[in-house]
């Protein structure tokens, strides 16, 4: 048994860890947060400072925390100082051995930075990493199979907008052909599999979790026979794609208080080109469900066969 914290355990992926986490016995896990909250998530919760590096330090050894696992937000100052920070802190510690920095995603591509900025401080900090002494491993699985998910009847924290498909409303806007093999896998899956690769005994840089694999225009195929409806679709080729253009979507209306269209469809635009570009996709040979066979995935094919299914 060793013990895990979870930085950023009231987020969206970090409450799913936490879920995770709290229902197995085989470790021990706390929550580092920044302030405290009367929120009851499951796990003991602890008061950090992310701008002390040598607080951190001392407060890792006296907990004996033997794994991070950081699932802040790539955003603001979460990854370029309170990750970064962390990861100073664990090399110091001599208690703390394993690290997973905050990714949960697709592959970014190297030049990411270049027409995305925000993912500097995650290169940044699988840089640190690498020159550390810690046994680090990047979390890769795909998109969130959450973003296709029903308003109600499955457990997420992911209150997310909409991505491509707008099951709402039968409509789609797809990046590329539609024929590009994409990962995308469910929350609490991730978490699952993250949780369980405590266990293992050594690490690659790189742990893969996939959900499901298929294309935009096979889950679509999916969605109007589990709705009876025929969707409205439309293609974003890769040339608008790179002009940082999506076509609109009548779910994206909805997002446009917290974001305004002028930022959020050029932000969309910038995965949304990965995907068809063939960043989305993940192998399995090596994977962890490879390595945890028994660990079960909700699939694409079950969401709208059992979730969506009209009638």
């Amino acid at each position: 048994m060793v013990k895990v914290a979870i930085a950023g355990g009231s987020g969206v992926l970090g409450r799913s860890l936490v879920d995770v986490l709290a229902n197995q016995s085989k470790h021990e896990g706390i929550i580092l947060t920044r302030k405290a909250s009367d929120v009851e998530l499951g796990l003991p919760s602890f008061v950090v400072n992310y701008d002390d590096v040598a607080s951190l330090t001392k407060f890792l050894d006296e907990n004996k925390v033997d794994t991070i696992i950081s699932a802040f937000g790539i955003n603001k100052t979460s990854l370029s100082r309170s990750q970064n920070n962390l990861i100073k802190a664990a090399d110091a510690s001599s208690v703390t051995q394993r690290f997973i920095p905050s990714s949960f995603a697709i592959k970014y591509p190297e030049d990411g930075p270049a027409i995305l900025p925000l993912l500097q401080s995650y290169f940044d900090s699988i840089e640190m990493l690498r020159n550390s002494g810690l046994e680090w491993a990047v979390v890769h699985n795909g998109t969130f199979l959450d973003y296709f998910f029903p308003p109600s009847g499955i457990k997420t924290y992911y209150n997310h907008g909409t991505l491509v498909v707008d099951m709402l409303n039968n409509s789609a806007a797809i990046p590329g052909t539609g024929d590009e093999v994409l990962a995308f896998t469910y929350t609490f899956d991730v978490a699952k599999f993250v949780i369980a690769a405590v266990d293992l005994e050594s690490w690659p840089t790189e742990l893969r979790i996939i959900g499901t694999r298929l294309t935009f225009n096979e889950l679509i195929e999916l969605a109007e026979k589990a709705k009876g409806k025929k969707f409205t679709v439309t293609y974003d080729n890769l040339d608008k794609l790179r002009r940082f253009e999506i076509s609109e979507l009548p779910g994206h209306e909805k997002d446009y208080p917290k974001f305004p269209k002028e930022v959020l469809l050029p932000f969309l635009s910038i995965f949304e080109r990965w995907m068809a570009e063939g960043h989305g996709d993940l192998e399995y040979r090596g994977s962890l469900n490879e390595m945890f066979p028994d660990i079960e995935t909700l699939t694409a094919q079950e969401l709208m066969e059992v979730y969506w299914k009209v009638g």
